[in-house]
């Protein structure tokens, strides 16, 4: 489990932590955020440390240095943009590369987005300007995002003659079949009316600063939720998804899910403190 000491160095990626809250910034202004090799390797990095250090994977509120385990995430871009996608200059040097390297870099790249979509974290996606495709990976991934109107979001990779199969699995996933291939085939931007219509997005705010007191908010809410009931719900869906059994077997799984979250130790403070009409002692 990683410590305060040892968050990983560093120099696209910006972290700051506030107790439970990890705010995570895309900082490669210049490039639009445009991922390549490096940030990629670091945002994986500290996807994983986060990872280790949530409560839902700790099962705790604080250490032992009485530090806080997190419990959100926050992703954004500095700049005007979230994310162009992959430099331009990986882009090419693809086009170089053995399949075994450019094999290798999908496995990276997988790494991440995997990362980001199975963090135990409730992780929330707070973006403006373009997300193309890596950068809509990441959005596909997160669990709740709040735009700006000027926002632009495209499975761009069609225009490249190449197709959006890393990051497919998660806009397939929130988008559903028919969506996600009608905008792989289009790659075509499309704004934020569309995208909060197709479900790439949760809500869309005039400018950045009702978007950022948007996430405040919801940071709040969240924050009133049982954190390892963040975690479970995660686990509890990615169980429906993967499900082949019956119905009879669905319905067994579901009945034990909720036997262990009632006799869990969060779980019996959820109902104690509802019957007693006071404030979980997971809030802050």
């Amino acid at each position: 489990m990683g410590d305060m000491q040892s968050l990983p160095a560093t120099e696209l990626v910006s972290v700051t932590i506030d107790g439970p809250i990890c705010y995570i910034v895309l900082n490669r202004q210049d490039k639009y955020n445009a991922m390549n090799a490096q940030m990629i390797t670091e945002l994986c990095e500290i996807f994983e440390w986060t990872a280790q250090r949530s409560v839902g994977s700790v099962g705790e509120l604080f250490d032992d240095s009485g530090d806080a385990y997190l419990r959100i995430i926050v992703l954004s871009g500095a700049g005007k943009h979230f994310c162009a996608g992959a430099d331009i200059n990986m882009m090419r040097d693809a086009g170089a590369n053995s399949p075994a390297e450019n094999r290798r870099d999908s496995e990276r790249l997988d790494r991440l987005f995997n990362g980001l979509w199975s963090h135990p974290c409730f992780t929330i996606g707070s973006i403006s300007g373009v997300a193309l495709g890596g950068g809509a990976g990441l959005v596909a991934c997160l669990d709740h995002v709040i735009a700006t109107g000027n926002v632009k979001i495209a499975l761009s990779e069609g225009k490249l003659g190449i197709l959006p199969a890393v990051i497919g699995p998660y806009v397939y996933r929130r988008l559903g079949s028919a969506c996600f291939r009608r905008l792989a085939m289009q790659a075509s931007r499309i704004d934020a009316e569309e995208a909060l219509r197709t479900g790439f997005i949760e809500q869309v705010f005039a400018d950045k600063s009702a978007k950022d007191e948007a996430v405040q908010r919801l940071i709040s809410e969240v924050m009133t939720t049982g954190p390892c009931a963040v975690t479970l719900a995660k686990e509890l869906t990615l169980g429906f998804d993967r499900w082949t059994g019956g119905d009879e077997e669905l319905r067994e799984y579901t009945l034990d899910f909720t036997s262990r979250m009632r006799g869990s130790k969060e779980g019996q403070e959820g109902l104690s403190s509802f019957l007693e009409k006071r404030d979980a002692n997971w809030k802050s």
